[in-house]
C-alpha cells in the first residue's frame, strides 16, 4: 500500500475519506482480507483497514457489530446470548464489513440475515440501509455497486437454546475442518457457484485437482480452493485461476467467475 491507516473510530474514517476526496487520492477499504488477492504491484493511494473498529453489542434479540469485528466473534457473541440465526457464520474468517460487502455465506446461510447496515458514503454522508435496500443476492450487495463504506451492521435474531446453538456451530466448524484445506494459507473459496453446478466436482472431472503453478496449488482437499504451498505470489494465483477458467470453459462450456476479490495493480 502506498499509504495505510487503521482508524479506531468512525470519526477517523470520516476524516480519512474527506482527505482522500479533497486531494483526489485513490481509496481502498479492506476488512479482514480473507477473500482477497492483491496483485503484486500493490495498491496506489490510501488503504484503510477497519479491523480496529471491532465492538460487538448484544441487546435483547439484536446484535450490532462494527465493520472490523470478526464474523466468527459476532456469531459466537450471539450464541452465548442464546440467539439463533448466525450459526452458519461460525467459521467464516472475514470481518462484518467484508461479509456484508460480499454477502458471505456458508452451509445455507448468508449475511442477508442482517436487519440494517450503517455506512459512510464516499461523499462523506452517513446513511442507514434496511435489509431490502441492501439488494442482497448471491455474493452481492448494494455497497459493491455504490462504493459506500460499511461501518456497522445490526442483526435481528431469534431466541434459542444456547447449548443447542453452540453444538450446531461446533458441528459446522468440524465439518469445515474436515472439508476445507485450513492447514494451508489460501484466499478462501475462489469461484462463485454456477447455476446448477458445483465448482469442485467440475475441477476434479476436468483433471485439474492438484495442479500447481509455482507455489499456488489447486487444493487436494477441496478443489474449489487454491492454497499457498510456499512462496506463491498473486501472479501465481491469478495464472492458476485463469488456467482453471480456460479448461472448464473448453470442457463444459461454463464460465467460472471469481468470488475472491482481486484488487491492486500488476507489478
Amino acid at each position: 500500500a502506498e499509504y495505510l491507516a487503521f482508524p479506531k473510530t468512525t470519526d477517523e474514517v470520516e476524516q480519512l475519506v474527506k482527505v482522500t476526496r479533497e486531494n483526489e487520492i485513490p481509496l481502498t477499504i479492506i476488512g479482514n482480507a480473507s477473500n482477497l488477492i492483491i496483485r503484486d504491484g500493490g495498491i496506489d493511494g490510501l488503504v484503510i483497514i477497519l479491523t480496529e473498529l471491532k465492538e460487538i453489542k448484544v441487546e435483547d434479540n439484536q446484535v450490532t457489530a462494527d465493520a472490523g469485528a470478526r464474523i466468527i466473534d459476532t456469531a459466537f457473541a450471539a450464541a452465548h446470548n442464546g440467539l439463533s440465526g448466525m450459526e452458519f457464520a461460525a467459521g467464516i474468517p472475514g470481518s462484518i464489513g467484508g461479509g456484508i460487502f460480499m454477502n458471505a455465506g456458508a452451509y445455507g446461510g448468508e449475511m442477508q440475515v442482517v436487519q440494517s447496515v450503517n455506512v459512510l458514503t464516499r461523499a462523506g454522508e452517513f446513511k442507514t440501509y434496511s435489509n431490502a435496500e441492501m439488494n442482497f443476492s448471491y455474493r452481492h450487495s448494494l455497497v459493491q455497486e455504490n462504493g459506500d463504506i460499511v461501518l456497522s451492521a445490526t442483526f435481528a435474531l431469534k431466541s434459542g437454546d444456547k447449548l443447542e446453538i453452540l453444538d450446531h456451530m461446533h458441528y459446522l466448524n468440524a465439518l469445515r475442518r474436515y472439508k476445507q484445506p485450513l492447514e494451508y494459507p489460501s484466499c478462501g473459496s475462489v469461484f462463485k457457484r454456477p447455476t446448477g453446478h458445483f465448482v469442485g466436482p467440475m475441477i476434479i472431472k476436468a483433471g485439474l485437482q492438484g495442479i500447481q503453478i509455482a507455489g499456488a496449488q489447486d487444493s487436494m482437499k477441496h478443489a474449489g480452493f487454491i492454497v499457498n504451498k510456499g512462496g506463491a505470489t498473486a501472479t501465481d494465483y491469478l495464472n492458476l485461476i485463469h488456467l482453471i477458467q480456460k479448461v472448464i470453459k473448453e470442457k463444459f462450456d461454463i464460465d467460472l467467475h471469481t468470488e475472491v476479490r482481486i484488487i491492486g495493480k500488476e507489478k
